[in-house]
């Protein structure tokens, strides 16, 4: 199996982001990582000219939102609702660009229901009967959300169905020490529940097979963790659970029971990559795009803690519709972002919403320093002294002095329009900065991190070619002039996917069209312009 060249791959794409759970707002933890990925990623696409579908929706049947909603002393449904607004007001205010936030409707509940009606009707589930704990207080079984306990394969803390540091499945009874996440003291029994459950065993040879195929183009901590998790017994997977929060299970042998809400995403994915086609002006029902014949890629961005989900049961709950559907191509985990070296924890207080820190530093700083620090292979930290610095010294304040003097000598020249020659050595630059930044945006090579540190390393470069011509007329150096506007055009093009705000200002002053279709820079010659400025941080005007 070869990879398609990136370059050569113009198929349809379908980006998806995770679908946020609506217990709270996002905070920079959750921006650092998918979703900003997801943007730039979709963003560059876009430029390249393919068709893009991006697309996400929140995630209300999780237990988390009742376990959230159970501990601030408010009702479930209003916590979705208010959360909800705050996480959608968060990605418009990072320029998130979904093309359609699909909401929790009608329409997704059919999908969902679908999807696992027709695997019911295929005898693809089984019942078991199945230990879970269980509360006597208050008469209810806890999972998921409303559980926690220390991992049986590390030992760390986490929640009921999953770890987050290990990504383990711990099914049924397996945690150690369980109690409740809205009371600790809360020490729950085990009752017997009879469930439906995938047995992911009978999918071990297809996940092995899909995953060996792939394994070659994703981040290494998720290919470990897939054969850490395939060198074991595959656990049953819990499709319904006697819970009285979630969607209701069609299903006659478990009556009153409600269906995984982790199990939702894929069908999820499904409604809200249709959803978003149609606010692109394309109308699909729910899961078309996802069939062979659209020939489409899938993208799926997400957090490392989620992954054993997506990569393994929900594969295993794909490949159980047979051949049906087209499987992800790309699945890009991140690992966690902290808050000054620790973990972002709203309970504690030790949390920065992606509101907060917009009123106090411009959109394009945060992006870059967020795409600089993502954690895409280990943990990684925000600090407000590390934003001030990268954005001072090495973003807003090179960048400007290269755009004063463009501005500079453009004004000097008397505001005529004039076309400056470019050499063949200045195109061939402009070219290998294309190919660099399509190695950084492209799969299977993808990173937010290394394409905003080659940022930062054009606007240093540029900007010592720029001061070597200040004081310079344009007359009096064409073609060093006219090389210089060439590449600055093309950091305008290539950081635009991070730098959107700049980008935007830069069309509209002439100094690009927004294209990055190939040989877009394989011109003759330039029309000089006068480059926008990037805002400063309110504490580093004078980094100039």
């Amino acid at each position: 199996m070869t990879h398609p060249r990136p370059a050569e791959d113009d198929r349809p794409v379908l980006v998806l982001g995770p679908n946020p759970t609506p217990n709270g707002g996002m905070h920079l933890g959750h921006m650092a990582g998918p979703y900003l990925a997801g943007d730039v990623y979709a963003r560059y696409q876009r430029a390249r000219g393919r068709k893009v579908v991006f697309s996400t929706g929140t995630d209300d049947s999780q237990t988390f939102v009742l376990a959230s909603a159970r501990r601030l002393g408010t009702d479930p449904q209003e916590l979705c609702r208010t959360s909800t607004e705050l996480i959608r007001e968060a990605l418009d205010a990072m320029g998130i660009s979904v093309d359609g936030f699909g909401p929790f409707d009608e329409t997704y509940h059919a999908t969902v229901i679908d999807y696992f009606r027709e695997l019911h009707a295929a005898g693809k589930f089984r019942l078991r009967t199945v230990r879970l704990p269980y509360l006597e207080r208050t008469g209810e079984f806890l999972v998921e959300g409303m559980v926690e306990g220390e991992c049986p394969v590390c030992l760390t803390t986490c929640r009921g169905g999953l770890c987050e540091t290990c990504c383990h499945p711990n099914n049924f009874d397996e945690l150690i020490n369980p109690r409740s996440t809205v009371d600790p003291r809360d020490v729950p029994t085990v009752r017997e529940a009879t469930i439906l459950v995938l047995p992911m065993e009978e999918y071990r040879e297809q996940l092995t097979a899909y995953h060996e195929k792939w394994a070659p183009y994703w981040r290494p901590h998720l290919v470990q963790m897939v054969r850490d998790v395939l060198s074991r017994p595959l656990l049953d997977l819990p499709i319904t659970y006697p819970l009285s929060w979630g969607m209701a299970a069609p299903f006659p042998e478990t009556p009153g029971q409600v269906l995984n809400a982790w199990l939702e995403l894929i069908p999820a994915g499904m409604y809200t990559s249709s959803y978003a086609a149609a606010r692109t002006g394309r109308e699909t029902t729910p899961g078309q795009l996802w069939l062979p014949e659209e020939d489409t890629r899938i993208v799926h961005f997400l957090g490392f803690d989620n992954a054993y989900f997506f990569a393994l049961a929900h594969m295993a709950l794909l490949m159980a519709h047979g051949d049906r559907y087209i499987r992800p191509e790309s699945v890009l985990t991140n690992e966690f972002y902290e808050l000054e070296s620790e973990k972002f924890s709203t309970s504690k207080g030790h949390v920065l919403s992606v509101q907060d820190i917009l009123k106090e530093v411009p959109r394009d700083l945060v992006r870059l320093y967020l795409a600089l620090t993502a954690p895409e292979y280990q943990r990684t930290t925000f600090t407000r002294a590390g934003l001030a610095k990268v954005v001072g010294e090495r973003l807003a304040g090179p960048w400007n002095r290269l755009a004063e003097t463009l501005g500079k000598a453009v004004a000097n020249a008397g505001g005529d329009t004039i076309s400056l020659p470019v050499s063949a050595t200045g195109r061939s630059l402009a070219a290998t900065m294309l190919e660099r930044f399509d190695f950084h945006y492209e799969m299977p090579n993808y990173s937010m991190n290394r394409a905003a540190e080659a940022i930062l390393a054009q606007i240093t470069r540029l900007g010592r070619i720029a001061a070597t011509l200040d004081g310079r007329g344009l007359d009096e150096e064409p073609d060093a002039w006219g090389d210089l506007f060439l590449q600055v055009r093309t950091l305008l093009a290539v950081s635009a996917p991070i730098l959107i705000d700049l980008a935007a200002a830069a069309r509209q002053a002439g100094g690009f069209d927004g294209v990055l279709a190939p040989g877009a820079f394989d011109v003759p010659d330039v029309v000089p312009f006068a480059p926008p400025l990037l805002p400063v941080m309110p504490d580093s005007a004078g980094e100039r």
